[in-house]
């Protein structure tokens, strides 16, 4: 996908999440994101936009030190649909406004501004699942979009201890997990080492490397399981191998 895609995709994931929280109670309970309402949530997933339009209208070049922002929160809940619409109006209209494949900061592995349209699309398509999951709502998920939300995960996990802790666990003696996707191409091999863990990048062809571990599933199951919002156990999902190598991983790669 181009930065323009992910940058089309973070409207229509958008859109699709105001339409489920529009007339919903704002106080229903979100079940994928514990002690959050339906409020909560829209005011996160907005706020985080606000911010990494901050980020790409700058195009910082250090990692910031401070993440305040205006961020215009309205007073009354019911006007946080529309507030979280305006926010991917301002997202849009950033991503217009310059090369998306221009070097700045970011947090992961790839140092330009294209970064952070790819991490908001991710950000926002997870939280619109927690929100239509939550108010009982079918959560699809286009496989391929989903493949490359499984693809940016794995690729910027290995970037994330500052704020994901655990995954500084994530170390082993040239081991490694294969998520094989099941309904298309896509197959992503992580290498844990005595220094830390990443993605080997192979061709990715299922089979061209041995793993000591597989999980085997959808891309929209692998990218769900990711994120915990599925867990190991559920029907479709395929464990083979090392099953204490996957419980390790389970365990310290929350982002």
């Amino acid at each position: 996908m181009t930065p323009q895609d992910r940058g089309a995709a973070v409207a229509a994931e958008t859109a699709r999440f105001v339409a489920a929280v529009r007339d919903a109670d704002l106080t229903l309970p979100v079940p994928d994101c514990p002690d959050w309402t339906l409020a909560d949530l829209v005011r996160h997933a907005g706020s985080v936009q606000r911010w990494f339009t901050v980020l790409i209208r700058q195009r910082i070049q250090e990692r910031p030190l401070s993440r305040d922002v205006d961020l215009r929160l309205p007073e009354r809940p019911e006007e946080l649909p529309d507030w979280l619409a305006e926010a991917a109006a301002q997202a849009a209209a950033a991503f217009a406004e310059g090369d998306l494949d221009e070097p700045m900061w970011a947090w992961g592995a790839d140092q330009h501004a294209r970064f952070w349209v790819r991490r908001m699309l991710f950000e926002t398509l997870v939280h619109r699942v927690d929100a239509e999951r939550a108010l009982g709502l079918a959560a699809e998920i286009d496989p391929e979009l989903a493949a490359d939300g499984v693809d940016e995960f794995l690729t910027n996990l290995p970037f994330a201890a500052f704020f994901a802790p655990g995954t500084a666990e994530l170390r082993g003696e040239d081991r490694t997990i294969r998520f094989a996707r099941t309904d298309g191409e896509g197959d992503w091999l992580v290498r844990l080492r005595p220094d830390g863990f990443g993605l080997d990048q192979g061709d990715g062809t299922e089979g061209d490397t041995a793993a000591d571990a597989t999980v085997r599933a959808t891309a929209a199951e692998l990218l769900l399981l990711l994120y915990r919002r599925l867990d190991r156990t559920a029907a479709g999902v395929e464990l083979a191998g090392d099953q204490e190598l996957l419980a390790l991983w389970f365990e310290h790669s929350a982002f």
